[in-house]
């Protein structure tokens, strides 16, 4: 999954309920490695995730094609089954808002849920 695409989508669907709410704490890698091993225990959590990873794609074409009903209509269905796998996953997501994206931190977390894909047949 391009984690950096679908960090992205998360922050701005997440944007009105974090208006309020404190910044969250820097993620680590061993965070990723904590939801990793959630969802890859999970057949639920798992097949959230991939469907997360579908609605990334799909709100990336949206995005391109300036549709941005669309990308808010998949952007709340995105948003439903991050709940679903849970609040280490969406505090983990949230978390990233904060981190740059090109830093040795960004990648590490990005290559440790790379693994997930292999759950989605990626």
């Amino acid at each position: 999954m391009k984690l950096k695409i679908v960090i992205a989508i998360f922050v701005v669907a997440a944007l009105p309920a974090c208006a309020w709410a404190q910044k969250p704490p820097k993620p680590t890698n061993a965070d990723a490695q904590k939801v990793v091993r959630l969802i890859s225990g999970d057949k639920a959590k798992a097949k959230a995730y991939c469907d997360i990873s579908k609605l990334g794609e799909e709100i990336d074409q949206a995005d391109q094609k300036k549709d941005t009903k669309k990308v808010t209509e998949l952007s709340k269905k995105m948003d439903e089954l991050s709940e679903k796998i849970g609040p280490e996953y969406v505090a983990l997501m949230d978390g990233m808002q904060d981190v740059d994206q090109n830093s040795k931190l960004a990648q590490d977390i990005s290559a440790t849920l790379e693994q997930l894909d292999k759950l989605c047949g990626k």
